[in-house]
């Protein structure tokens, strides 16, 4: 196969995020030099022409990245510049979101993907990238998701995404020990995984929630989802309040990355069976993206040696920390 290159690339992101993609890419030294900018989609050229394979990066801020094809007048004059011989995703401004059109099917690993990214009435880009574990099976890296309406907050929607975003597998045997859990968004969503759940938080959960609640720790029943409030702040969380066989780590916490990954080494340490790490962080400014490398630094110190961070669809001023041993 001919090997497929463009002077330019382009990435889809969160509107309002556009800074700090470019401040994420410059901490990264690539030396990719920002080009056109809409909402939500940044051009980026370089001295040397870009392929499928020199994206094969995991940025942050990008919810896609292409190798441009161009721009077009046209849905289908963009959907010419790629050909007929790919999988084609649509990709859509509008209502302040960039969002993703259905999706035919799942890609798959290593398979190449068109994307038509409609910005205006008049103005198409297509591009190409290949599909690979680290990225969205979904056009624009948007499920589409609609949230139950008896989730008790948007976090059941974070940890949908995140699950799907990263194709996270959890088992009969996992247990999650969630921080700052109440009022029960990502509690519900495992347990409806059939994943049991250990809560910390003061505050009171959601009775939808506590529908799965048992008394004590140590009368959680086998083979069965259950749920346990530890009705305390993290930093007085001890070992006993969590028992055996802890294997994920979350946390949904209104606290800065540092406070978060503190207590994520402690937890750890208490609980060594600990195998996985799902943070959301949140920021008060997305700059703080150039802080990446010092997140990264904490989790390999704890034993951690797969780590991603993704800022997904339904994120805000937030993003996915995901670490595995």
């Amino acid at each position: 196969m001919k090997r497929i290159e463009s002077e330019f690339c382009f990435a889809l992101t969160n509107p309002g995020s556009e800074k700090s993609l470019k401040r994420e890419l410059e901490t990264m030294n690539l030396g990719w030099r920002p080009g056109y900018q809409r909402r939500g989609f940044v051009t980026f050229k370089a001295d040397e022409v870009f392929s499928l394979d020199s994206l094969a990066l995991d940025i942050a801020t990008a919810r896609r990245l292409c190798l441009s094809l161009g721009k077009a007048a046209t849905r289908e004059e963009a959907v010419n510049l790629i050909g007929g011989r790919y999988l084609i995703h649509h990709a859509l401004y509008a209502d302040r979101k960039m969002q993703g059109g259905e999706s035919v099917r799942k890609p798959e690993i290593g398979e190449i993907v068109g994307t038509v990214v409609e910005l205006g009435p008049a103005e198409f880009w297509a591009g190409l990238h290949r599909h690979g574990p680290s990225k969205s099976p979904d056009p624009a890296g948007d499920s589409g998701m609609i949230m139950p309406v008896e989730s008790p907050s948007r976090a059941w929607l974070k940890l949908e995404e995140a699950v799907r975003f990263f194709d996270l597998k959890f088992t009969p045997a996992d247990i999650v020990v969630e921080l700052g859990c109440a009022p029960g968004g990502v509690v519900l969503a495992l347990l409806h995984r059939g994943v049991p759940v250990i809560g910390v938080d003061p505050a009171k959960m959601a009775e939808v929630v506590m529908a799965w609640a048992i008394e004590n720790r140590d009368d959680a029943p086998n083979g069965n989802p259950w749920f346990y409030h530890c009705r305390k702040p993290a930093a007085l969380t001890s070992k006993r309040d969590l028992g055996q066989g802890v294997t994920w780590f979350m946390s949904d916490m209104n606290q800065s990355p540092e406070v978060v990954l503190k207590e994520c080494a402690r937890f750890c340490k208490m609980v060594p069976s600990i195998r996985g790490v799902l943070i959301t962080l949140k920021l008060t400014d997305l700059m703080q993206i150039a802080d990446k490398a010092q997140w990264f630094t904490a989790l390999t110190a704890m034993g951690f040696r797969t780590i991603r961070l993704q800022q997904l669809a339904v994120h805000h001023k937030e993003f996915a920390l995901l670490a595995m041993k």
